[in-house]
């Protein structure tokens, strides 16, 4: 009677463990669509100049991914971190929290935060204040972002020399061909006309020019972006490709589905890695 007990009671765990194995949170897929190993991506990471860790900004599973790889990075190498969600002009607010001149509240009140920087990018900050790392504001200053959809390229001409040091050196380079910013516009349906992808441009040319100013010889720089800004090895990525041809980068991005057993097809090659994560998955905001 026991050994029944124990026969059912074994058939039992090894039913929940197969369950539960089908409600998996992620799995990793290179560009191909093969399933690969954290430790394997990992391995890649740590030999590359820049990573470009593409995200969807509302899903915890890829916050709590970067959270761990810049952990796991830092313990083999030194860091520069750099994000999207921090503008060129609040780089002095940033520096000053990371150095405890001001506090959380402090920096709430100096620089223009997202919503969910206290869930999703303060634990990537504070990893730079408990380590000593810089950590950059890329992304170039909404307002100026808003000027090239309103005019153009050329709006950018009358600026300040102050105003122009938070954005890449005028003229911007820009290929209107790239396969990203002819569906935007695409997309869009003609909104925005030609200066909507151009607004897109001006964002992925100052973060690759601020990760090229800040990127030292001999450490990894790490730089949290939505995928949009470097999915199929272009916008930052293009941009830094064509500063340094040489530069090993490697990207990473996310695909939300309804199974992670298999890579969507629409996802493959979009980047060196994608995390797959279900379409269920419970958002941050």
């Amino acid at each position: 009677m026991k050994f029944k007990i124990f026969v059912a009671f074994a058939i039992f765990l090894t039913s929940l463990s197969s369950f539960a194995q089908k409600k998996q949170a992620f799995k990793l897929f290179n560009s191909k669509g093969k399933k690969v190993s954290y430790k394997k991506m990992m391995k890649q990471i740590n030999n590359a100049d820049i990573v470009l860790f593409g995200e969807h900004h509302n899903n915890p599973i890829v916050h709590w991914l970067q959270l761990e790889v810049t952990k796991d990075a830092l313990t083999k190498q030194q860091l520069t971190l750099g994000a999207e969600m921090f503008e060129a002009d609040n780089q002095q607010a940033l520096n000053n929290y990371i150095a405890g001149t001001i506090d959380r509240k402090g920096l709430d009140s100096t620089a223009r935060l997202w919503n969910n920087f206290k869930t999703d990018y303060k634990p990537l900050v504070d990893i730079a204040k408990r380590h000593h790392l810089k950590f950059i504001a890329t992304n170039v200053p909404r307002r100026n972002a808003k000027i090239v959809f309103k005019k153009g390229f050329e709006g950018l001409d009358k600026l300040s020399s102050q105003e122009k040091a938070w954005i890449a050196p005028l003229p911007i380079k820009y290929d209107k061909n790239l396969p990203g910013y002819v569906a935007m516009k695409k997309m869009m349906g003609g909104h925005g006309g030609d200066n909507l992808p151009k607004a897109q441009a001006i964002k992925d040319a100052t973060m690759a020019y601020f990760i090229l100013q800040n990127k030292k010889k001999g450490t990894l720089f790490i730089h949290y972006n939505g995928s949009y800004h470097s999915d199929n090895f272009e916008g930052i990525y293009w941009y830094l490709k064509q500063a340094n041809a040489d530069l090993k980068i490697i990207t990473i991005s996310t695909s939300e589905q309804k199974s992670v057993q298999k890579l969507s097809s629409e996802s493959k090659g979009i980047a060196n890695f994608i995390i797959a994560v279900p379409e269920s998955m419970t958002k941050t905001y």
